[in-house]
């Protein structure tokens, strides 16, 4: 892969660069704290108080607590691995040496997830706060922490806490990190002491923005105002089981024993449904959330449920509930919008080690630090007292590795997207809402959010039996309400419904100790016991051991529903038979032990065939492309005996083919654009290998005719509220199927964030537009005449050309005429922003804390995924967050890499020291033995008790 570049902020490859660029942007910065500190507060900031934060990562210190000394061994990229003899010294020390990196982000997070930003930014986040406190993760954590979770698991929290707040002891704000010294310039904020409930908190977050299918169902309800059933059902195809293979190909789910078991190929005698009244993973059902790309849900994309069918009442409040989710700042992912990732494993029978690869890279938000900390933890000797030997990616604020290896075992996650969200329709009636022909009361609840530099501000939250209203936070949310079109069945609709979710993240689980069971799980049986308790979110899990074994599972707190109801649409709350009749049980979730293919791919494709299983677990998946592309190649490798190495999964993790080229390249060339520039243009594409390389000039010509097909064919179709803000469009009025050439019109601007818009580009428009390649006169096709030289469309290979045409003076416009100029990367590039005074805070602070641009290749629902959405653009939102590579036959060969560096610090020489590795496709050495650790070791630290 080319090398990519970073102009702009002085971080050119190169250590005399990225050093260059450093110094420059801390003189700046320096300067300017100089002169508003002196002015304003009687200070003096100079280089020494913005490294006044930097960790001790040499000599000794003091931490009362430990039981004995623990050893902190960092690499020179300021990776950490922590020895000790105790579990609880082990997460105490965890604690200690994630807050010495990572304490702002840390306390950004627990502030998120207990709504409480307001407190920390004032009152441009009391929306935000009043959505939060409406979900009330911070409460459930709370549940969770007294209730749920094993006394073994509550002591490594609790050390982990003694560790953080060891680390905060006797440190003001500007000790601990530069962003706290800014913050100091507009309020009084002070950092507060670590509780073990703020880690768990953070798990929610996470499952936030991993939930389900949420987005997809409000976008069904949405496309209802100008589209009718055939056509959503267009927009949402059946998922390819023929061709893009899902995960679980070997096994059965047994009536008998109600049970999925492994040995033949999958097949039941029953019919596909939703499971009947399965309680599985114990309590009533209520919950739910979502993500990935939407997938497969035909048939009943049309309304309510058949309760509300749709309405522009409905998109009104619908619109609004959108709006309010996409103000929230992401935890880990695209709010919840675009997530996937990629994880595979190959047996040892097709590797040149003879022992299990296992490779993982999820694709999440860019975030600056990124998301993940890479982190060893070590029991010097592995015993009842401390069991753990363990090494991989950690969240900051968390105990614990969430994905990595043992001296025993490896696993990695991607999203399994199964539906565990749903919307519902509330009949408010006074101080209480319709339930089974019954007035029920609220349940409700006074929070008050403090706001920094203002007055506090109390809300009332309200909840039915089906979850928190979300319409009460927000006024467009009440629309919906008011107008939605229902059933003659519905009750009367007074002042107009309210919206409730339900969420499975909003009843107390056990993910907590899933954690530190799969870190300490031996083989396959410790795995999967261990899995059973990973209930929110519900991920799929691949395994690989040293004894030649690999496998996946899918754990989670899955709902099921009355055949009648798939959960695609909003549903009536006032029916009973709308409830959720309980939950899959662990044992009947599918799964694979050593299948006779000898490797297992997931990259977010459907779970399995829902003929050859009886519970549904989502209309949504993500549509295969990049799964089956891992899969070919694959078996592309070890055809005629070929072997895999460890580079060989590197090189598969930074694959750059499009599928969608492949698909539509061969039609476009056929086509005469009629114009000599844009043949000019046509031309790159004659012997393209469809690979989207940064330095391609034909990967930034397709992707701009793919951009501009999909906004002719769909785009200027769909109603406002999925349309990207600043894209206004002469439309008729609502209820027709979307723009015409002569009919009376008004004027309609989109109201979605660019990087959330549709149509997004990602692989269900793959299989949108395959369908409709053999229908070249479906009115998709069709497209008004802008000008002359932009002629419109009644058929398919018109609207091609069009296309090209747009797409040549997209290009000419932000590329310059000479097409020898153009590439990928120009278009396609990655800014890391620090996620809270790096996208808000004054300008000098933004130069401050952010890094950027890279110039990539990859592209969406590609392999090496670095997502752009089509209808906002062609940036990068949201990337592989990491690559590993794990090596069972040798520990130490292992591979890996992160997004940015160990450290949260600007200046700190790891804040993004990883970043040109991992955007030039490199992977770093991953030590794991003790002689390896020490071999790679630069700075030691050792904490005393």
């Amino acid at each position: 892969m080319p090398p990519n570049t970073t102009a702009s902020t002085g971080q050119q490859p190169g250590k005399s660069g990225r050093r260059k660029g450093r110094k420059a942007r801390l003189f700046v910065l320096v300067l300017v704290l100089a002169l508003i500190g002196g002015v304003a507060y009687g200070s003096y900031w100079s280089i020494s108080t913005v490294r006044a934060s930097f960790p001790q990562t040499k000599g000794s210190l003091t931490l009362k607590g430990l039981s004995g000394p623990v050893e902190v061994k960092r690499d020179n990229y300021g990776i950490p691995q922590i020895y000790a003899s105790s579990d609880a010294d082990l997460f105490m020390a965890q604690g200690y040496v994630q807050a010495q990196d990572r304490f702002y982000e840390m306390d950004v997070r627990r502030h998120m997830a207990s709504g409480r930003l307001s407190e920390m930014f004032g009152k441009s986040q009391v929306d935000n706060d009043e959505f939060l406190r409406t979900l009330g993760w911070d409460r459930v954590a709370k549940q969770e922490y007294d209730a749920k979770l094993s006394a073994a698991t509550k002591k490594y929290l609790q050390a982990y806490a003694k560790g953080v707040n060891s680390y905060l002891q006797g440190k003001d704000g500007e000790d601990i990190s530069l962003e706290y010294a800014a913050l100091g310039f507009t309020n009084d904020y002070k950092p507060q002491a670590w509780t073990p409930v703020d880690s768990i908190s953070w798990l929610k977050a996470m499952a936030w923005d991993l939930r389900g299918n949420m987005q997809d169902e409000i976008d069904r309800a949405l496309l209802t105002s100008r589209l009718g059933p055939k056509e959503i059902a267009d927009l949402y195809p059946e998922y390819p089981y023929s061709r893009n293979k899902a995960i679980v190909q070997e096994g059965r789910y047994n009536e008998l024993s109600e049970a999925f078991e492994q040995g033949g190929t999958n097949g039941t005698s029953g019919t596909n449904g939703t499971g009947g009244t399965a309680t599985g993973a114990g309590g009533t059902a209520s919950g739910g959330s979502g993500s990935g790309t939407a997938s497969g849900a035909s048939g009943t994309a049309s309304g309510t449920s058949g309760a509300a069918s749709g309405a522009a009442g409905l998109d009104s409040q619908l619109g609004g509930l959108t709006r309010v989710l996409d103000d929230l700042p992401p935890a880990v992912g695209v709010n919840g919008d675009g997530i996937g990732s990629n994880s595979w494993v190959v047996g040892g029978k097709y590797t040149i080690t003879g022992k299990p690869l296992l490779a993982n890279d999820p694709h999440l938000s860019p975030s600056l630090p990124s998301v993940w900390y890479q982190m060893g933890l070590h029991c010097r000797s592995v015993s009842s007292t401390c069991q753990y030997d363990v090494s991989g990616y950690t969240f900051a604020g968390m105990p614990g590795v969430i994905i990595g290896h043992n001296q025993n075992i490896s696993w990695g996650m991607t999203n399994s997207g199964v539906d565990v969200t749903d919307l519902y329709l509330e009949k408010i009636t006074g101080d209480g809402y319709l339930y089974d022909g019954k007035v029920k009361p609220f349940e409700t609840r006074e929070e008050t959010i403090k706001v920094a530099g203002g007055e506090p501000k109390k809300i009332v939250v309200r909840e039915t039996n089906n979850g928190p209203l979300l319409s009460d936070r927000d006024e467009e949310l009440v629309k919906v309400g008011k107008k939605a079109t229902v059933d003659t069945a519905a009750p009367d609709r007074g002042d107009g419904y309210g919206i409730a979710l339900r969420w499975t993240a909003l009843q107390p689980g056990t993910t907590m100790d899933a954690v530190f069971a799969m870190d300490k799980a031996k083989n396959w049986t410790d795995f999967r016991k261990a899995a059973a308790q990973f209930e929110v979110p519900s991920q799929n899990l691949i395994y690989a051991d040293t004894e030649n074994n690999i496998g996946y599972t899918l754990p989670g707190r899955i709902p099921t529903r009355e055949e009648s109801d798939d959960g695609s649409v909003p549903a009536p709350g006032w029916d009973p038979k709308y409830r959720w009749t309980g939950y899959i049980p662990q044992d009947a979730l599918p799964y694979e032990y050593n299948p006779d293919r000898g490797y297992i791919v997931t990259a977010n494709q459907a779970v399995i065939d829902p003929d050859e299983y009886p519970y549904t677990l989502t209309a949504d998946w993500g549509y295969g492309a990049r799964s089956q592309r891992i899969t070919d190649l694959i078996q592309s490798k070890i055809k005629d005996g070929g072997k895999i190495s460890t580079d060989d999964m590197r090189q598969m993790q930074l694959d750059n083919s499009s599928e969608i080229a492949r698909l539509l390249v061969p039609t476009l060339l056929k086509i005469d654009p009629g114009n000599k520039d844009v043949r000019e243009a046509q031309k790159l594409l004659e012997g393209w290998d469809y690979t989207q390389d940064a330095d391609s000039a034909a990967a930034a010509y397709f992707n701009a005719v793919w951009r501009n097909v999909l906004k002719l064919a769909f785009g200027n179709k769909l109603p406002k509220e999925l349309r990207p803000k600043g894209q206004c469009l002469w439309v008729e009025p609502v209820n027709t199927t979307g723009p015409a050439d002569e009919a009376e019109k008004v004027r309609e601007c989109g109201q979605r964030d660019p990087d959330k818009a549709q149509p997004d580009g990602g692989d269900r428009w793959f299989e949108v537009v395959r369908k409709l390649m053999n229908q070249p006169k479906s009115d998709w096709w069709k497209t008004p005449k802008v000008s002359n030289s932009r002629p419109g469309a009644v058929n398919r290979d018109q609207l091609f050309k069009r296309a090209m045409i747009d797409a040549r003076w997209e290009l000419t416009a932000k590329l310059g005429k000479d097409i020898d100029s153009w590439s990928w990367g120009r278009l396609h590039r990655l800014f890391l922003k620090n996620q809270t005074l790096g996208t808000s805070g004054p300008g000098f602070i933004q130069y401050a804390l952010n890094r950027g641009p890279w110039e990539l290749g990859g592209g969406e629902a590609t392999v090496n995924a670095t997502g752009w959405n089509a209808a906002g653009g062609y940036g990068v939102v949201w990337v592989p967050s990491m690559r590993m590579v794990v090596n069972l036959g040798d520990l130490d060969k292992s591979k890996w890499i992160n997004l940015t560096g160990a450290s949260g610090h600007a200046y700190s020489a790891h804040y993004v020291d990883q970043t040109d590795k991992w955007a030039d496709g490199e992977l770093l050495p991953w030590s794991f033995s003790d002689q390896a650790v020490e071999k790679s070791t630069t700075d030691k630290l050792v904490l005393k008790p």
